[in-house]
């Protein structure tokens, strides 16, 4: 899976630890279980959060306008909504925030039920069943205990699943408050890409060039040595490298990634610890 940072133009690639990401929040959405996920910066969380709850398309539509015809493809399937903790937030602002976006995501799916081809004004049906399954918030991290406990109380209000994303130690730091704990059903970690999947996410990177990756061929094995050990598998250092690389090739006229090419665009890159 691709975590783009600028998101909404990448192509999302499907790799195994998305569809372990997806196993996990269907497990929590379906059992109506809390989940805690935890990986370092940039290996994709982020953006495996937004490609589960297709919250790409959910912003798209503006609400008070009508429906394309035909209404977005999947709209009817939205379950899902995304909040991201706020770096300053009361328990007031948070409880305002995720009923306002859960309002807004079942207006948008109750619509979409009813519009079919016809084009029905966003919000303008109601049932009074709510159609949300799962709430995932991210940078859970900021919470301090008053916003958890305010997620925790919606949580046990609301008949819905609940999924906290942070950084590593957000397992540790929960354990801490055994009201919330107690209520954690599944746990999973986020971890880099493996070698495989970085190797298949390369040849992506190739193809986008108009290259193509030949792992036999010295010099591409020379770039994907450096490629590898400059990311360590993290997705968005790969895709800031690739970003750099795209322009040193475009400035001198090159049509080969090599390893000097990596270690240029390394040098125009701030990579901190890990």
């Amino acid at each position: 899976m691709s975590e783009a940072a600028t998101g909404a133009t990448e192509e999302f690639i499907v790799t195994k630890e998305y569809r372990r990401f997806a196993e996990f929040c269907d497990a929590c959405r379906r059992d109506r279980y809390i989940g805690l996920c935890y990986g370092p910066p940039g290996v994709g969380k982020t953006l495996s959060a937004r490609q589960y709850s297709q919250w790409d398309s959910i912003e798209a539509v503006r609400p008070g306008y009508f429906w394309p015809k035909p209404p977005p493809i999947g709209a009817t399937t939205w379950r899902t909504v995304l909040h991201t903790a706020p770096v300053t937030g009361n328990p007031g602002r948070i409880e305002r925030d995720v009923r306002d976006l859960r309002q807004r995501v079942h207006l948008l799916v109750e619509d979409a039920l009813l519009a079919g081809d016809g084009g029905v004004p966003v919000g303008a049906s109601s049932t009074g069943r709510d159609l949300i399954e799962l709430l995932i918030v991210d940078e859970a991290d900021r919470l301090r205990l008053a916003g958890l406990e305010q997620l925790r109380d919606s949580y046990d209000r609301g008949g819905i699943g609940l999924i906290l994303i942070g950084m590593p130690g957000l397992e540790r730091r929960m354990a801490r408050y055994p009201q919330l704990y107690s209520r954690v059903g599944f746990v999973h970690q986020y971890r880099p890409l493996s070698g495989d999947e970085l190797r298949f996410i390369l040849a992506h990177k190739w193809e986008q060039l108009g290259l193509t990756l030949d792992p036999s061929d010295y010099t591409d094995a020379e770039a994907l040595a450096a490629i590898t050990s400059i990311t360590g598998g993290n997705f968005r250092l790969i895709q800031r490298l690739f970003t750099q690389i795209e322009r040193i090739l475009a400035i001198n006229g090159l049509h080969t990634i090599s390893g000097e090419v990596v270690m240029a665009a390394r040098q125009t890159l701030v990579i901190g610890e890990a």
